[in-house]
């Protein structure tokens, strides 16, 4: 009976009713959409890479290094030496390296020229290691293993024929179309950038750069497939390297020597650190944003609250009724945030159903092009605060429309 009353009277005043159903659930649909990406986003970061104790590069920001080696974001500034991984790599310190090479592209996604032990050592999240949905790692100068997104965004089969590009551009003129390389495996999905890779050994990023020169080909030097294949192609430099330790207690003794290696300057980041350093560099943002999105449901809860508060003036006769059947001033207290419960509720129905759908559709999206893998399940723990947050502060607010009416009915009452 009561809520049967609170539904029939918003009905009553739907016109109203609907512009503030809309404004709530647009504000919520912001404030949840900002909470549920920011925490994906960390998480879609941190469960990138797992057991590596350091990435060597170039002397850079630890920042660019990271984000370059590990996200394919952004470009080097400058390569390492081949002798001078192999010195490094070599120490009795180092369990395991991985070398990358970085510089093209095939169709916006990035190509990472590197050795067999990627396969073996890389892993993710909690300690996942890599593994193969079709095929096998590559053997030949000239094969190619795909990650699972591009392997579904362009259709690929094993045994296709797939040309590079130099650059990373979208769309690149200048095409290594004379030695094309053939797909000989497709990675599982693992949600981080592995998937939107083009993985190629070391001698195959030479090979196809065998007649090239300051990113431009030589004229009239032409080498055939065969010819190249013949070549000793050991890379003369590397963009970076991920190493593994025997032991942990030894990582920051390897990072100071290499920082100080003399052969050419390095720089050895910790991979955790230097994501740390990344979310205090965007604490300020997240918070501007969250803040933004909380004003603006704010601002919704304000105009809920002044639509019930401007509808009292239209329900005179409709409270002149329920005070000749008995009601007390407390009912009427109640009906109000009754109804301004019921306006909230619809609109977290109708905000995180537009939310989970806009994630759906622009979850390839966020992937190709920002490296976010964003899942469309926004029910965590925050969010689940954040939501009955929202109904605490609806309801606080629908006080100020509610004590209005409850005073207006005592008065009433007493005269």
């Amino acid at each position: 009976m009561f809520v049967k009353l609170a539904v029939q009277s918003l009905l009553d005043r739907k016109g109203s009713v609907l512009l503030s159903l809309m404004a709530m659930t647009v504000s919520i649909f912001v404030l949840l959409g900002v909470n549920h990406i920011r925490h994906q986003a960390k998480d879609s970061f941190s469960n990138t890479l797992s057991g590596v104790d350091l990435i060597v590069g170039a002397r850079t920001g630890s920042l660019n290094l990271l984000l370059y080696s590990v996200f394919r974001i952004g470009s080097p500034t400058n390569n390492i030496s081949w002798q001078s991984f192999q010195r490094i790599a070599s120490s009795p310190k180092v369990k395991w390296a991985i070398p990358v090479s970085l510089g093209d592209s095939h169709k916006g996604y990035r190509v990472l020229g590197t050795s067999r032990d990627y396969f073996r050592y890389f892993s993710y999240g909690h300690q996942h290691a890599l593994a193969f949905d079709q095929g096998r790692v590559f053997d030949q100068v000239f094969d190619v293993v795909l990650g699972a997104e591009v392997a579904k965004k362009l259709g690929y089969q094993l045994g296709d024929k797939v040309v590079l590009a130099h650059g990373v551009a979208t769309t690149s003129f200048s095409l290594h179309d004379d030695r094309p390389f053939t797909v000989v495996g497709i990675l599982k999905p693992t949600g981080t950038p592995v998937d939107q890779t083009l993985h190629v050994s070391l001698q195959g990023i030479e090979a196809i750069h065998v007649d090239w020169q300051h990113g431009v080909r030589i004229p009239g030097r032409v080498n055939s497939q065969k010819e190249v294949e013949a070549i000793d192609l050991q890379p003369k430099s590397i963009t970076a390297f991920m190493l593994g330790l025997n032991s942990k207690m030894a990582t920051f003794r390897v990072q100071r020597q290499i920082n100080n290696f003399k052969q050419e300057p390095l720089l050895a980041i910790l991979p955790g650190v230097a994501l740390s350093e990344l979310w205090q560099m965007m604490a300020i943002l997240e918070n501007t944003l969250l803040l933004v999105s909380a004003l603006v449901f704010v601002a919704a809860c304000l105009g809920m609250s002044a639509m019930l508060l401007s509808s009292i003036r239209e329900r005179e006769r409709e409270i002149q009724l329920l005070r000749a059947v008995g009601a007390p001033p407390g009912f009427l207290f109640m009906l109000v945030e009754l109804e301004a419960l019921l306006i909230t509720l619809c609109s977290l129905i109708l905000g995180t159903g537009l939310l989970m759908l806009s994630l759906l559709l622009a979850k390839d999206v966020l992937a190709s092009h920002f490296g976010l893998f964003i899942k469309t399940n926004i029910f965590t723990e925050s969010s689940v605060y954040l939501i009955a947050a929202t109904i605490m502060a609806s309801l606080i607010v629908a006080v100020i429309p509610s004590f209005s009416l409850y005073s207006n009915a005592r008065l009433g009452s007493r005269r």
